[in-house]
């Protein structure tokens, strides 16, 4: 990948959930995006997380990739006015285009969908199929249950403990904003 910026992964919520301190937090990392010069790489939606992610970076002036699935394009309301837009067929083409767009992945709270992406480029990293840096932004302690469930998977021998080494937790977005500039950079 020959670029001369760098780009974020992020995977989120198609929702905003309950807790506003997540709404706020997305909308804080996708200005902060813009700040650092990255490029904003995500699902290409207008809703939840994506949504407010998306707009504050854009409002910020940072260039925003989307990818997203034909099928989901009516119920992610897929922005039309990004930097670029790519519309594929399947959610795994939606996954890797992503991935191969971007320098490090950033997950901030979501569902099942944010799990799966989660988890994808985790066992990836596990296998060694790439080195990009992975991140949680656990605000509020939301991925806090996850980062357990990650010790009870590695204290039962079902990973070895480098596997949460893989895996980076910010706390705040100045935390994110600063680990990614030391990973980048």
């Amino acid at each position: 990948m020959q670029q001369s910026f760098r780009s974020v992964c992020v995977f989120c919520g198609a929702s905003n959930g309950t807790n506003p301190a997540h709404r706020a937090a997305a909308r804080d990392f996708g200005a902060a995006l813009a700040v650092e010069g990255w490029r904003l790489v995500y699902g290409a939606g207008d809703i939840g997380l994506m949504g407010e992610t998306a707009r504050a970076a854009q409002a910020a002036g940072a260039d925003t990739f989307g990818v997203i699935p034909r099928h989901l394009l009516d119920l992610e309301q897929g922005r039309q006015d990004l930097t670029r837009l790519v519309v594929t067929e399947t959610m795994h083409e939606r996954k890797k285009v992503m991935f191969v767009n971007s320098d490090a992945i950033v997950v901030l709270p979501g569902g099942a969908g944010s799990l799966d992406e989660f988890f994808e480029v985790l066992t990836w990293r596990q296998l060694g199929l790439h080195a990009r840096p992975l991140f949680l932004l656990n605000t509020d302690g939301y991925w806090t249950p996850l980062l357990a469930l990650i010790e009870h998977v590695i204290a039962e021998g079902f990973a070895a403990p480098g596997l949460r080494d893989f895996v980076q937790v910010a706390d705040s977005v100045p935390a994110l904003t600063e680990g990614l500039r030391r990973a980048l950079g």
